[in-house]
């Protein structure tokens, strides 16, 4: 399964100040169950992806340039 990377802005981070910052972009992962849940999987900056409130998040769409520069860092 090839699926295109998402990525997220953090815009709430009230109950998790220390895994999550403000405004910055966050790597999002598949997750289905966590979905039906209204959850999104987010490799957060411990570097572990955990699930956290949707509400969260926005979704972004990102330039190429952008998308690959990254990933490369992950």
């Amino acid at each position: 399964m090839n699926t295109k990377p998402q990525f997220a802005i953090c815009v709430k981070n009230e109950e998790y100040p220390a895994s999550l910052q403000l405004w910055k972009v966050y790597r999002v992962l598949p997750d289905d169950k966590g979905a039906r849940h209204n959850m999104l999987r987010v490799i957060d900056e411990s570097g572990e992806d955990y699930l956290f409130s949707a509400s969260y998040f926005v979704p972004v769409e990102l330039p190429q340039a952008a998308e690959s520069a990254l990933l490369a860092t992950a």
